[in-house]
């Protein structure tokens, strides 16, 4: 019973650091649309009469780069609340 204990907790403690570094993706797309949108701006700025095709196109490059985010909150989550791995023992 006492291993069972152990093994429950060291389960729970490592999907706790997984979470952590699962939320790191979140930097990524952070700093991705971040450069995004300043090279979108100096773009409409050389160029105003493209504004609606480099606006759609950076748009799109933003939902993209943002689903790498989302992907890491959503492990983060089924690692904190509906760890699959603790019904395993």
């Amino acid at each position: 019973m006492e291993t069972l204990i152990t093994g429950k907790a060291l389960i729970l403690a490592c999907s706790a650091i997984g979470a952590g570094l699962a939320m790191i993706a979140g930097i990524g797309p952070g700093i991705g649309q971040g450069f995004a949108a300043g090279k979108g701006a100096e773009a409409v700025g050389r160029q105003p009469e493209s504004q609606g095709d480099i606006v759609r196109t950076m748009l799109l490059g933003a939902a993209v780069a943002e689903t790498t985010g989302i992907y890491g909150l959503v492990i983060a989550l089924i690692l904190l609340f509906a760890n699959p791995l603790v019904n395993m023992l």
